[in-house]
């Protein structure tokens, strides 16, 4: 999924109670962490002391680090780095994953006092605070000794104990929370963790002037400042990608809308093109992005519809060769239509324009062959070839289930690419095995509303 919509949907779940399963493993991360705390506060034996001015003023920055947010799909990441290696160095070692979790805790306050964030989100910043625990198990293992470089091996491998341990609840995090495939899950942890590597180097120079003069620690606010003016232009970036997806969204919706109130079948039949052509690029694993743009362009795929005069479209017998050659120009007239409105549907009215085109070269309007066409009109045009197959039209009575996926295998390599329709048979089966079941109805319902559900996410 596209970063952008990663990022609206965290945005939105910002302000809404957790549901219960979400609820369970932010608790379970926490407390986990909350755990670990402990036990690193009674095995790990106190390497220094530390001023509690010293300490204080080292909450308070760190605060101020988190307060620098920048969304990184699911995620946030802050440059609390900055101010995390000088408290490894300057705090006792067993203090630190606390110091850690109070400032965290004390970041998130503003919102939840504001109600910008639901109260049951407090658990996060515990769980978030779970990379100190990696760091100071290193630390604590190797005992190094003053700041130099002869210890430099040891604070790198500090380093990657964070990075790892980080890492390692963000997959966990986002594959039982929000689905997230663990690649995907250790790609955005990946960018968040981007961060904390680039400024390490500058938190350890920090860190080794603050060993002498603990107030150092105070040169990182110009810093941070800068970061925050990076932040806010990022968040208003977002902001404005975020806006204008909610317009694609609802010209996507006002436009099916229109189908809809020219011409009753087509609206009904987009919609099954729809829920079939998802289910079959889940099938053929196609790319995320691809996805998206196909589920908008087979609830549209015949919006070029509405120029063409009712009297054909509604025809109750065949029709002619002068009739049936406009109504082949309903494609580049839907094409053109997502051309005026530009952007993403732009792109969308290239799939429109091909969802005719035959895998042999015969199709229309640019007798496209084979990978020449978007393997996602590909689909569209296999899915939408079935729908009409097996719906009653006012010239002839539907296909059977079996009758139409005969014809659509007789034709595979020649009107249809094969492996759309060895994956369109799969599909067609494994949705009447769910209609030969008990509560066949109910799961047929929780179906369509997961296409409704994906259709919002892909014209976001």
């Amino acid at each position: 999924m596209e970063l952008e919509n990663l990022v609206g949907e965290a945005r939105e779940r910002q302000v809404k109670p957790m549901p219960a399963r979400e609820r369970l493993v932010a608790g379970a991360i926490a407390l986990g962490f909350l755990v670990a705390a402990f036990v690193v506060g009674v095995l790990v034996p106190a390497n220094r002391e530390a001023h509690p001015l010293t300490l204080g003023l080292l909450v308070l920055l760190a605060v101020v680090a988190r307060r620098v947010l920048f969304e990184i799909g699911n995620n946030e990441a802050c440059p609390d780095q900055l101010v995390f290696i000088p408290m490894l160095i300057l705090a006792p070692l067993p203090l630190v994953p606390l110091l850690v979790a109070a400032a965290f805790v004390l970041a998130r306050l503003p919102e939840l006092v504001r109600g910008g964030v639901h109260p049951d989100r407090w658990l996060y910043p515990l769980g978030d605070a779970w990379h100190s625990i990696g760091a100071v198990a290193v630390l604590a293992a190797l005992h190094p000794g003053p700041l130099d470089g002869r210890h430099a091996w040891v604070y790198a491998l500090a380093l990657l104990g964070q990075v790892v341990v980080a890492t390692l609840i963000a997959v966990v995090n986002d594959h039982l929370i929000h689905r997230t495939s663990p690649l995907d899950g250790l790609w955005l942890a990946i960018l968040g963790c981007r961060i904390d590597v680039v400024l390490t180097p500058v938190a350890y120079m920090v860190a080794a002037v603050a060993e002498s003069e603990s107030l150092a620690v105070l040169s990182v606010l110009p810093v941070l400042w800068l970061l925050r003016i990076f932040s806010v232009e990022r968040r208003e970036r977002y902001a404005a990608a975020l806006e204008l997806n909610q317009a694609y969204r609802g010209t996507v919706m006002v436009l099916s809308d229109v189908v809809e109130a020219e011409d009753n079948y087509t609206a009904s039949h987009c919609r099954s093109v729809v829920e079939l052509a998802g289910a079959v690029a889940d099938e053929l694993g196609v790319g995320h992005r691809t996805r998206q743009e196909l589920e908008i362009a087979a609830l549209l795929h015949d919006v070029g519809k509405i120029a063409i005069p009712n009297e054909i479209l509604n025809k109750p017998s065949k029709l002619t060769a002068e009739e049936f050659e406009l109504m082949k120009t309903h494609t580049l007239e839907g094409q053109a239509l997502l051309d005026r409105v530009g952007g993403r549907l732009a792109r969308v009215g290239e799939i429109v324009r091909s969802c005719h085109e035959r895998w042999d070269g015969q199709g229309y309007p640019d007798g496209l062959r084979g990978d020449e066409i978007p393997v996602a009109a590909r689909i569209v045009f296999c899915c939408d070839a079935y729908s009409a197959m097996t719906t009653d039209r006012p010239y002839r009575r539907a296909m059977s289930r079996d009758a139409a996926l005969e014809e659509l295998r007789r034709n595979a390599g020649t009107q249809f690419e094969p492996r759309v329709v060895e994956a369109m048979e799969r599909v067609v089966w494994e949705f009447d095995a769910i209609a030969d079941e008990p509560y066949a109805d109910a799961l047929r319902a929780v179906i369509a509303g997961s296409s409704i559900q994906a259709l919002e996410a892909a014209s976001a």
